[in-house]
């Protein structure tokens, strides 16, 4: 009984909230979000790369993705974009493809702040179907969060 138990964690415990402050401008974080040249830069985490981005940012558009591991093993996922308030807010759902179908679905909040010239940015995805599958993805956003924590403040710089 203690194995079922675990494996059927509450919603709650299926939960990640991830908040970061950045040194940069809420709006150059919110272009970090929405802007495909900017995305690129930071999206995954340390090692991987975006091979394919497109999105039509605006409620109702799809986006989707594809992040390849330094082992050159291609990660496809997408969603569909809920809310958009910019520089505020940005809500949309996450799935994994695999052999061209999608896996379960999560929603994703984003949440800006202005702090004083920085941003704090509250980010949270929900439900995950495990535990485990909540604490990998705290793992990979946080890798990609270090990755935006040092990309944000140079947006903007030598004409981007």
């Amino acid at each position: 009984m203690a194995a079922t138990a675990s494996a059927k964690a509450m919603p709650d415990e299926r939960v990640l909230v991830i908040t970061r402050v950045f040194d940069a401008p809420r709006t150059l974080v919110w272009k970090a979000w929405t802007e495909r040249e900017h995305l690129v830069r930071w999206s995954g985490p340390h090692g991987f790369t975006v091979t394919h981005c497109e999105g039509d940012i605006r409620p109702g558009g799809t986006w989707r993705s594809c992040l390849r591991s330094p082992e050159g093993v291609d990660h496809w996922n997408s969603g569909v974009y809920r809310e958009i308030v910019p520089p505020e807010r940005l809500v949309f759902t996450f799935a994994w493809e695999e052999d061209g179908k999608r896996g379960h679905e999560t929603l994703v909040t984003v949440a800006f702040a202005e702090e004083d010239g920085r941003t704090r940015m509250t980010f949270r995805q929900a439900v995950f179907e495990t535990v485990s599958s909540r604490d990998g993805h705290a793992d990979g956003w946080s890798q990609a969060f270090e990755r935006l924590a040092a990309y944000a403040p140079t947006i903007g710089a030598e004409g981007r």
